[in-house]
């Protein structure tokens, strides 16, 4: 272990393969159970695209929670995650599972826009599909852990938070500080700016003093993300920020989102927690 790079976790996580062909299983389970609309644009880029499922029933004034799946910033595809619909809509809430653009080809400060604009066109559009766009939660795993914090955090060079209130985000095994990532085999892919690790690192934001944080991690994780986890966790609390640290026991990278699709999980439990937030 002590040779092996410790973001690299399909090197790490033993049955990683098996996981991640679950994830398409079971996304592909709930898109034939779950009312949906699929690849709706929020933006004029071909990646900006999202996926809504839909509880049973009537809406009207629903919750709504958006999740920004994981990748490194560089891989992955909103298809996948569609399990994380089974929770939320257990939940009692509308989930909106988003694409962004991927790096190297768009910058950190794209990927960042990008997501802040899917949360907008959420808050702007959700009466025509049942929502509240006031009712507003996140969640997001690994780099989507990292890009969730900016939906309501200031980076260190902006002016003001961003314009569209969010009540609960959870970040999942998130990357809040981008340094290590620089020294990893990530950077060739990546190709991370000086600029950018200074601005788009979590661990220099200042939080929203008007949302919660939760900040999850699973117990077989590799060091660094509860390292991470933890630094992050400290300047929440340095600025007074509203938030909690968990670890989630018997979960690795792969399992632990996984988890917020299967409904009594710990995991599970922490995004019903959140949609409970967002109701205010």
């Amino acid at each position: 272990m002590a040779d092996q790079d410790l973001f690299q976790i399909s090197h790490i996580v033993p049955d990683f393969q098996e996981q991640f062909e679950d994830y398409k299983t079971s996304s592909n389970a709930t898109r034939r159970t779950l009312r949906s609309q699929l690849d709706i644009p929020y933006g004029d880029a071909p990646r900006q695209r999202l996926d809504l499922f839909f509880p049973p029933g009537e809406l009207s004034g629903a919750p709504i929670h958006m999740f920004i799946h994981g990748g490194y910033w560089r891989a992955q595809v909103k298809e996948d995650y569609a399990f994380v619909a089974d929770g939320v809509a257990a939940a009692g809430a509308i989930c909106a599972i988003v694409e962004y653009t991927l790096m190297p080809g768009a910058r950190m400060a794209n990927l960042v826009r990008e997501t802040r604009e899917a949360l907008g066109w959420l808050a702007d559009n959700a009466a025509t599909f049942g929502g509240d766009g006031t009712k507003l939660s996140a969640s997001g795993h690994s780099a989507g852990g990292h890009l969730v914090t900016w939906l309501a955090s200031r980076a260190p060079h902006e002016q003001g938070f961003p314009t569209t209130p969010v009540r609960s985000v959870i970040s999942i095994s998130g990357i809040f500080d981008l340094r290590p990532i620089t020294t990893s085999y990530l950077q060739p892919e990546v190709q991370l700016t000086a600029e950018e690790v200074a601005h788009w690192s979590p661990i220099e934001s200042v939080p929203s003093p008007s949302t919660h944080y939760e900040i999850a991690v699973g117990h077989e994780e590799t060091l660094p993300f509860h390292q991470q986890a933890q630094d992050y966790a400290y300047v929440l609390e340095r600025h007074g920020a509203s938030h909690e640290r968990v670890t989630l026991h018997g979960e690795d990278h792969m399992s632990v989102v996984r988890k917020l699709g299967i409904v009594g999980s710990p995991m599970w439990e922490l995004l019903r927690d959140a949609v409970e937030r967002s109701r205010g």
